[in-house]
Formats: C-alpha cells, sequence, structure tokens
C-alpha cells in the first residue's frame, strides 16, 4: 500500500463547533486517517481571542488570530467563523489556492452561493456544506446526490430548533408566546438577539439553500417569502389543536406552477403552518429538526435529528471533511453544482394550499352567512367552520370567534378575501391567517 502524505487541515473559527471539530480530529485522528488512506493533520485554528476559555480546551501551539496565515498549504480549509465576512474573503482565498473547503455557514451560501461555487469550478476544487443545514441531519448529500436522479416535488422542513422548542411549549404545555420565549432563552436556545430565529431569517437561509438543491436552480435568499412565528398566539394554537393540527415554522420549497404562463416555477418560503397531527412533522418536539422529502419516485422520505449543538454540527463537518480528503486523494476536479434546470423562482402568490382564518365578528343573525358570502365571492372554499363566544367590543356589543379553514386556494384568492373581510362592517378583526401544510 502506498503511503500518502499528511493532509494539512486549517479551523477557520474556535467557537463551539470549530473547537469541537479540532478536538476531534485530533483525538480519533489514526480512526479517521484509516477511514480516509492518510494521516489528517490540524496546521491551526483562527480564534478572535488567543485567551478566551474554549469546551473542549485546545493547544495553545495550534492557536492563531491569522486566519490568512494559516490557507497557504492546506489542503482542506474549514470555515466555521459564520457571518458574511470575513467569511466570503476567506472562503475564496482558499478556494483559490485550489483548497477543498467545508463550510457550515448558511448565511454565506444563502447570500453568495453563486459565487462561492464558481471559484471553486474554476479551480477544480470542492465545496462541502453538509453543516450549513439542520447539523447532523444528513440532508444535502441526499438532495445533491441521492435524489440526482429524481424529480423532488416538494421539501417541508422544520429546521430551526429555537422556534420549534416555543411553539412546541405553547401547544404541548399552553405556554404563552412570551413565556416560552423566555424558557427558550434560558436554556440557550435563543441567541441575546432572538430575531434570527423568531423573525424566520435563519429558517429562510436554510430553505434557499435547499430549494436551489432540490430543484437544480439557484434561489436567491431574496425570492425567499419570510415570517416569523411573533404573530402566533395562544389561541391559535389552541385552535389548531383542537381541530387536530399542530403549529410549526416551515421551510417550503416546492414546484409550482405559473397559472398565467403555465410554466412550471419553483416557490420557496418560510411561515407559521398547521400540520396534521398524524404528519410525520407534528412529532417533532423540543428543538430537533426535521425535513421531510416528497419525491416523484422515492416517494416520502423523512430525516430528523438535532438541528443544532456543538458536537452534533461537528460530526457533520467531520464527515465532509473526510469526503474531501478522500477526493483529495482519488485526484480529479471537483463536482460542480448542478443549477442547470434554472426554473423561474414564483412568488408566493401562486402558491397553493389551504388556510386556517380567525375572525372576531358581530355575535348576530346572518353574520356567519355574510363571511361565507366574502368565501364564495374569493373563489375561496369553505371546508370547516367553528364558532365560539367572544367579549364585547367597545360599545358593549357581543362578538363572536370564528375559526374558518377552507379548500385549496391559492395565495393572491386568499389575501384578497382576507382584505374583503378587514373591511366588513360585520367583522371586527382579522386575528390570524395561519396556512395548512402537509396535505
Amino acid at each position: 500500500m502506498i503511503e500518502y502524505r499528511n493532509l494539512k487541515i486549517a479551523v477557520l473559527g474556535g467557537g463551539t463547533v470549530g473547537a469541537n471539530v479540532a478536538a476531534l480530529l485530533i483525538e480519533h485522528g489514526e480512526e479517521l486517517a484509516a477511514r480516509v488512506g492518510a494521516g489528517l493533520e490540524v496546521v491551526g485554528v483562527a480564534v478572535r481571542d488567543l485567551d478566551a476559555v474554549r469546551t473542549p480546551a485546545l493547544p495553545r501551539e495550534l492557536l492563531t488570530t491569522d486566519a490568512e496565515s494559516l490557507i497557504p498549504g492546506a489542503d482542506l480549509v474549514v470555515e466555521l467563523i459564520g457571518g458574511i465576512e470575513p467569511a466570503r474573503t476567506l472562503v475564496l482565498q482558499a478556494l483559490n489556492s485550489g483548497a477543498d473547503v467545508i463550510t457550515a455557514n448558511k448565511a454565506l451560501l444563502a447570500t453568495h452561493g453563486p459565487e462561492l461555487f464558481e471559484a471553486a469550478e474554476q479551480v477544480g476544487a470542492q465545496l462541502y456544506y453538509e453543516a450549513a443545514v439542520a447539523a447532523a441531519i444528513p440532508i444535502i448529500r441526499p438532495l445533491r446526490d441521492s435524489l440526482a436522479g429524481d424529480r423532488v416535488r416538494r421539501i417541508l422542513g422544520i429546521v430551526n430548533g429555537s422556534t420549534n422548542f416555543i411553539l412546541d411549549k405553547m401547544d404541548t404545555e399552553a405556554m404563552g408566546s412570551e413565556e416560552a420565549q423566555r424558557l427558550a432563552f434560558e436554556l440557550g436556545y435563543l441567541e441575546a438577539d432572538p430575531t434570527l430565529d423568531v423573525d424566520g431569517y435563519d429558517a429562510a437561509q436554510k430553505a434557499a439553500i435547499l430549494a436551489s438543491l432540490a430543484f437544480h436552480t439557484h434561489v436567491p435568499l431574496d425570492a425567499v417569502h419570510r415570517e416569523g412565528i411573533g404573530a402566533v398566539t395562544g389561541e391559535q394554537v389552541a385552535a389548531a389543536r383542537a381541530a387536530g393540527y399542530v403549529v410549526k415554522l416551515l421551510a417550503i420549497a416546492e414546484r409550482v406552477t405559473d397559472p398565467v404562463t403555465g410554466r412550471e416555477g419553483v416557490s420557496a418560503r418560510v411561515h407559521p403552518a398547521l400540520v396534521p397531527a398524524d404528519h410525520p412533522l407534528a412529532a417533532v418536539h423540543g428543538g430537533n429538526n426535521a425535513v421531510f422529502v416528497e419525491a416523484e419516485f422515492a416517494g416520502s422520505l423523512m430525516f430528523y435529528g438535532a438541528g443544532a449543538g456543538g458536537v452534533q454540527t461537528a460530526s457533520a463537518v467531520l464527515g465532509d471533511i473526510v469526503s474531501a480528503a478522500r477526493r483529495h486523494l482519488a485526484g480529479g476536479p471537483g463536482v460542480a453544482e448542478s443549477v442547470s434546470a434554472d426554473l423561474p423562482v414564483l412568488p408566493i402568490d401562486v402558491a397553493i394550499t389551504r388556510y386556517q382564518i380567525t375572525l372576531e365578528v358581530a355575535d348576530l343573525p346572518g353574520v356567519l352567512a355574510e363571511v361565507a358570502g366574502v368565501f364564495a365571492e374569493g373563489g375561496v372554499s369553505i371546508e370547516t367552520a367553528s364558532q365560539a363566544a367572544g367579549a364585547a367590543d367597545e360599545t358593549g356589543d357581543p362578538t363572536a370567534t370564528l375559526v374558518i379553514i377552507t379548500h385549496r386556494a391559492t395565495e393572491r384568492a386568499l389575501a384578497a378575501t382576507v382584505e374583503t373581510l378587514a373591511a366588513s362592517p360585520s367583522v371586527r378583526s382579522v386575528r390570524g391567517v395561519l396556512r395548512v401544510e402537509g396535505q
């Protein structure tokens, strides 16, 4: 057997994930070398603060604050800095040097993916990013490789553990939104600035990556419709439970048909949605993630597990390192990303699904018929309607809470119907609109 020289690995970023990756490479170096066919040598770990406490601890001689100095001569560069800059500049520098790059940076890929993939292709390098979506859950390779010959129809993903934890507490323990968010923060699910999670930015970045992979089409981040969970109320969650649903923040990517041109396109969106209680995604509790894929030939596939955590994310990074090391030994150029389908990315207006609309209405005879008439005029068919007594309005007149679930309709038709309802004198307020997915 011909012995190959050690492959040199530069780790950029010494946070929780970076420290775990470097420590695991050192601790399990011999075992990983046997799998690869060559030794894996960590040549350095770039950090912001040499004296910061790290768990696990790393040898002091590996640490440096000069990330650029680690790139020349490295065979593999692992970018775990996060954010856009200096990550983008460093990744481009690494690719242009001919090194393969492994990253967990979803923001960078969602924003600058095409630029990075083109840079890799120009020099025959490879960009690996299994850890960028759902941490330890293997979803990138199945979409990019295993399902490359199939035709993916739709992806439904719970890809943000923080919001899943919050909504799960609201559902299973009847917590209010603020209480659930406070608990999530105390347990470390939410950062000091929770908007990345709660407002859906994190999930939208992952939706852009998944949609681009699944449909072989570049889906820019700004084309992903985004709604967070801030407006989801305990009342909506309870009404969903009573109707046999669970509220989840979903990242959705699907093939849709433009009703005007008749051309097939891609829709990518993130929003709270009702999921039937018997759907596999309804059983995803706590901070876990899951991605449900519907493919034309393979059928329905479910990928489930921990969507965050230092060791969990490090597991996915190590998998990419082993793959990159094996490719390096085999030689040859990297495999380019498949974006040749070039499908149009269509607005959410053309998406078709079912809806739950919660209204506060005047508790008077004929109001239900009036509301039903508005739906009929808008071309939206009502599937179920339930009514409960509400509080008196500001004039002292009694009100009722009306919860309506529709049959399938376009987003455009539903939006116009809700606008008409909001202007109706019999409707005191539109208290919430949630889409129904997974059916």
